[in-house]
């Protein structure tokens, strides 16, 4: 396969890129998959799909900011508790129908239905009755959404909520239900799938790649007709394919010295501050982390941050001591007093919980760490498992697993111990990465339960004044870093390549990059 040169200028290298944009845009997307049901889809790979073929009533432009979407415009009342959203005149599903209040409102009621098992419709916990109408104790009709004639649909909220930055995520998009009564779960294949975004499903082969095609009746026509979504599990193989010209845009970067990809992709190298973070998760439901919070602790205070970032990630991430990323605005975010000690003074207080906890050199303790497939994940497990031999003498044993079947395993809390975790931020709120932990429910993988925690999660919620809020947020999260129910490993940085010959990337702190903002730079002669 045709290398880049390693060190070909910049004006080289457009110059000859604009010469001849591709017809189809190549766009790297991490593991499989796990499916296009916009009202079942939890992570990226699903996420950054449906982006392309799905609108809700309120989208994204390419910086992040909000503009209108299915609605064209929006009002709150005074108290905060009631939406209302006007939908642009003429709307039309991917097949030509017509789309109304109405059958948006429809769509609600499926999403929050017991059978939909949506994993993340407690982001949209505000809903009048959202909770008992998942739960089964009310007939998804209770949900607090009406349509009072086609081009309007109501919100009623049991507390104030910023809920257009809600209605952006998966779980708000409209699902055509006709194709759900016909197909069943096969609604999302090819043919079958009916959308309101840019992009029509056109093409999906399992672990290769998904195509899209330009919806004719989108809000606005897109500027690339064709985009392919592949599988890229191996970062390695993905900067490889990058180089070689047959992707476009790289989902992430293998973990290679920083100067080296500045020297050798120069302005294609994106990396931009990221509202996320990367933690290993503990199985709070089994022994014997379960039973011991001096190991939870020991094994926590043996990982050194500052290395794994410098030496084995190190590409702009900030070591991590907390779930809440320090960057959001406002959030008096906690720290332990040990973050801050030299490393001697932090491993002798790991060998001493270790210890205390009744495991040494004649009772060492064995683990087994789980992650998905992926050469970034291995490295990191493997340099974590080092520090606990060095610091503690612990075996770990490494299960890589693919994307769908670790998803299950992580889920189901009974053969994990340690886990690859983490949360990418779907609102910039400090309440979206401890929601999960409030509950036992879908996200909750340890199977952490503290009354207290969620007794100041709720109150939290129900705050109208900003500083009060997240008072109380950053006083749940201490309970939870006190408990040791994760280890936070690291806050994200986003690290993509783009084709120079690529217009309309903007970075932004939540890394939405729609296929529909972009466009080839114009052929020069």
């Amino acid at each position: 396969m045709r290398r880049l040169p390693c060190c070909l200028p910049l004006a080289g290298l457009i110059a000859t890129a604009v010469a001849a944009a591709p017809a189809r845009l190549e766009r790297g997307n991490g593991p499989e998959p796990s499916t296009l049901d916009a009202h079942r889809c939890q992570e990226i790979a699903c996420s950054n799909i449906l982006r392309d073929l799905y609108t809700g009533l309120v989208s994204e432009a390419a910086d992040g900011r909000l503009e209108p979407g299915l609605a064209e415009s929006w009002a709150v009342s005074a108290d905060g508790l009631e939406w209302r959203f006007t939908l642009r005149e003429g709307l039309r599903w991917s097949n030509s129908e017509p789309l109304d209040a109405a059958q948006i409102v429809a769509s609600f009621h499926r999403a929050f239905a017991p059978a939909t098992a949506a994993p993340m419709a407690g982001l949209l916990a505000a809903i009048d009755h959202a909770q008992a109408v998942q739960t089964g104790t009310l007939p998804p009709s209770a949900l607090g959404i009406d349509a009072p004639d086609p081009r309007t649909v109501v919100f009623r909220l049991s507390r104030p909520a910023p809920l257009p930055a809600l209605l952006v995520l998966p779980i708000a998009f409209p699902l055509y239900l006709p194709a759900l009564e016909q197909y069943g779960t096969r609604h999302t294949r090819p043919g079958r799938l009916v959308g309101t975004g840019a992009y029509q499903l056109v093409d999906w082969v399992p672990q290769a790649h998904v195509t899209l095609r330009a919806n004719p009746h989108a809000l606005e026509p897109p500027a690339i007709d064709t985009v392919r979504f592949h599988v890229t599990e191996d970062a390695a193989s993905e900067l490889k394919r990058f180089a070689a010209g047959d992707l476009h845009i790289t989902e992430t970067l293998p973990p290679v010295r920083l100067e080296q990809l500045r020297e050798r992709f120069g302005p294609a190298l994106r990396i931009a501050p990221y509202l996320g973070t990367f933690w290993f998760g503990l199985n709070l439901e089994r022994p014997p982390l379960r039973d011991s919070a001096a190991l939870r602790e020991a094994l926590n205070l043996a990982l050194d941050r500052e290395r794994l970032t410098r030496y084995i990630t190190g590409l702009g991430e900030a070591p991590a001591y907390a779930i809440v990323p320090p960057a959001l605005p406002g959030y008096p975010a906690p720290r332990p007093d040990w973050a801050d000690w030299p490393r001697e003074r932090r491993e002798a207080l790991a060998r001493e919980r270790y210890a205390a906890a009744g495991y040494g050199a004649e009772r060492p303790l064995r683990l087994e760490l789980r992650f998905n497939t992926s050469v970034p994940h291995r490295r990191l497990a493997l340099a974590v498992a080092a520090m606990w031999r060095e610091v503690l003498g612990v075996t770990t044993v490494l299960r890589n697993e693919e994307w769908k079947v670790f998803v299950v395993n992580r889920r189901q809390r009974v053969i994990t111990q340690v886990f690859r975790g983490g949360w990418i931020a779907d609102v910039a709120d400090p309440a979206d990465f401890l929601a999960a932990f409030a509950s036992d429910g879908a996200l909750n993988w340890s199977g952490y339960r503290d009354a207290e925690f969620s007794r100041l999660f709720d109150a939290a919620q129900r705050m109208s004044d900003p500083a009060s809020r997240a008072a109380l947020l950053a006083h749940a999260e201490q309970r939870l870093l006190d408990a040791h129910a994760v280890l936070p490993i690291y806050h994200y940085a986003s690290r993509h390549l783009v084709d120079p010959r690529l217009e309309g990337w903007v970075d932004n702190p939540l890394d939405r990059h729609p296929s529909r903002h972009l466009r080839w730079r114009r052929a020069t002669p």
